[in-house]
């Protein structure tokens, strides 16, 4: 059965983690969540509050990396999430993280990454050229990794599918899975 990997960390939102673990799980892939050790991670919940000026954090679920970064061989893999939350923001200086996002751009396999997930391949000049939608407040990163800033519930770059938050759950999974059944379908 095919596999895909999603690589996250402490912090990161519980819906942009679950969402695709479960829905891509229900499609019938294997799905591995790597993280800087194999541990139980700590979630958070991010939600939307009137009269807040940014979004709020509460903790969220707790759930098992099934591997480190070190010991992931991305050829094993088909296709790679990156979700949002605040693990982007140390998962990106991760040597290793580097090494597996960079092994899926260059094989051009299927990456779908949403809100502060594009800071990840953004610090690797992985977004150089391309469009792509993320948390709007991300959209200095992007620019600054020259990439093209797209505020947009879903946007398609070639193999790579990329959303603003979890609100926007449905469109970017509906074109990952299309993109994953075109690519890499369950036999």
């Amino acid at each position: 059965m095919p596999k895909v990997l999603i690589v996250t960390g402490d912090a990161a939102e519980s819906l942009e983690v679950l969402y695709p673990y479960q829905r891509l799980r229900e499609e019938g892939y294997d799905v591995d969540i790597a993280a800087p050790s194999a541990k139980r991670l700590q979630f958070v919940v991010h939600d939307f509050v009137d009269g807040h000026d940014t979004y709020t954090e509460k903790p969220g679920y707790t759930w098992p990396a099934d591997l480190a970064f070190r010991e992931v061989d991305p050829a094993g893999y088909v296709a790679l999430v990156i979700p949002g939350g605040r693990a982007p923001e140390y998962l990106r200086n991760d040597e290793h993280v580097q090494r597996i996002v960079t092994h899926f751009f260059e094989a051009g396999k299927p990456v779908a990454h949403l809100c502060h997930g594009a800071l990840v391949p953004a610090a690797v000049g992985l977004l150089k050229d391309r469009r792509t939608a993320a948390y709007p407040e991300c959209a200095p990163d992007v620019l600054a990794g020259g990439g093209e800033f797209v505020d947009d519930e879903v946007v398609v770059d070639g193999p790579m599918i990329t959303a603003r938050a979890w609100p926007d759950h449905p469109a970017w999974m509906r074109e990952f899975v299309a993109l994953l059944r075109a690519r890499a379908p369950i036999a």
